[in-house]
């Protein structure tokens, strides 16, 4: 028996208000409601965790006292109704019937007549609801994240902004040892799938619409893969050339691994290494569909396994973990789990891969410092306490004409139409 999708949808936010991700949540809802359902299901979690700050505000308008603790379905269920009401196409008489018939699938038949007052109130009430919220939650963020961008990113924290609150384009990497970008593009355009190329990257091919990737020519075979153009700058911002030992240090789940391999075929060997083992599961994957190989080791990059100290490596690669601040339109329930106190614990990790992973690097390499946010203290403030304290570590420079320039390195900064938000410095060695 299928589940009512409104009801799944409540489950699934529930379950991220509790504290889960919603990659870890949302794939069991999903297999539990009909096929033709799934992108509903999928767009009302989505846009509820995207638009989840206006929302719980609203709600704190909406309600005499807030929800307790056991009934976060319900709040969910709540979120989706006002979404429904704001944010789709579904009529508003369609939306708040569907989302009470949602209270009785979740067996709180109680709930039933308050989600109906509540979202009968919105309807009502909305210009003077909106109008007291502030600014913070009119823009969809949690007060700490708003603030830090209007004061690091003055004037873009609205480009910001609205790219973190809208849906990202589908992007995808061409394969370059198995054919070009435009004989790609040629493919899909075949297929009757409306895609243009990258800005930024020769093999980067974007989607007008996004697409199951079963639909894409070549998919299963390795001769595209899913990845935004702003990672694709990583492959060859590394600069890996015939004879390399490169480190692939913090690698799941892979699309960088994959890319670096499709550059250079001429390697003397690529180590991918991720501290998850589940996670490293899913760069073997990826190598096995693209047909490429690496070794695949499990570990901590701040305190690499010994072994690895009696090998130097020309290249390293640190896709550091991070707030996620770059990319949350792919991540919305960042803006539910992420917290101000989050960052500076972030930062302090951060340093310490570098420090771990420093001994690994021959004189005279290269390694390249990467991560997926917009926050100077993951970025530029980590690697200029690293060359303060790091005697032979000198900042080389990017060459490039993308993103903006910063103490340190390069900012990506997500845009609408665009790449995501993220970082990047390149390292070098002295001898």
């Amino acid at each position: 028996m299928t589940l009512d999708t409104r009801a799944a949808a409540a489950r699934v936010l529930a379950q991220v208000l509790a504290g889960r991700s919603l990659n870890q949540a949302l794939p069991a809802l999903l297999a539990q409601v009909a096929e033709r359902d799934r992108g509903l299901l999928q767009q009302l979690c989505y846009g509820s965790l995207r638009h989840a700050p206006r929302l719980q505000a609203l709600l704190g308008q909406l309600l005499d006292k807030p929800l307790r603790e056991r009934d976060r379905d319900i709040q969910g269920l709540l979120w989706c109704g006002l979404l429904q009401l704001d944010g789709t196409r579904i009529p508003d008489h369609a939306a708040v019937a569907a989302t009470v018939d949602g209270a009785r699938a979740l067996k709180k038949n109680w709930a039933g007549g308050l989600v109906n007052a509540v979202l009968r109130r919105y309807q009502r009430e909305r210009v003077a609801l909106l109008a007291a919220l502030d600014a913070a939650a009119a823009a969809s963020h949690p007060r700490w994240l708003y603030d830090t961008l209007q004061r690091q990113w003055p004037q873009a924290a609205a480009t910001i902004i609205e790219a973190n609150n809208a849906q990202p384009p589908m992007c995808l990497r061409v394969n370059a040892r198995l054919q070009t970008r435009d004989a790609y593009l040629a493919q899909l355009s075949a297929a009757g799938i409306a895609a243009r190329p990258g800005a930024l990257n020769p093999q980067a091919v974007v989607l007008e619409q996004a697409v199951d990737v079963g639909a894409l020519p070549g998919f299963h075979s390795g001769l595209v893969s899913v990845q935004d153009e702003a990672a694709q700058l990583a492959a060859a911002l590394l600069q890996a050339a015939p004879g390399h030992h490169v480190l692939d240090a913090c690698a799941a789940p892979g699309g960088k691994t994959c890319h670096i391999l499709e550059l250079q075929a001429q390697l003397a060997g690529l180590t991918a290494m991720d501290v998850d083992a589940a996670r490293l599961e899913k760069v073997a994957d990826n190598l096995r569909r693209n047909g490429l190989e690496a070794q695949l080791l499990e570990g901590d990059a701040s305190a690499p396994p010994a072994h690895l100290a009696q090998r130097q490596f020309d290249r390293i690669l640190v896709d550091a973990p991070c707030s996620a601040s770059g990319v949350i339109r792919r991540h919305p329930d960042v803006k539910l789990l992420r917290r101000a106190t989050d960052i500076a614990a972030l930062a302090a990790r951060q340093l310490a891969i570098l420090r771990g992973l420093w001994p690994l690097l021959r004189p005279g390499g290269h390694l390249l410092y990467a991560t997926c946010s917009v926050l100077e203290e993951e970025n530029s403030r980590v690697v200029q306490q690293f060359l303060s304290a790091t005697a032979d570590a000198v900042a080389q420079p990017l060459r490039v004409d993308w993103g903006e320039s910063v103490p340190g390195g390069r900012q990506l900064l997500p845009s609408v139409d665009g790449p995501d938000g993220l970082f990047y410095a390149l390292l070098g060695k002295n001898p």
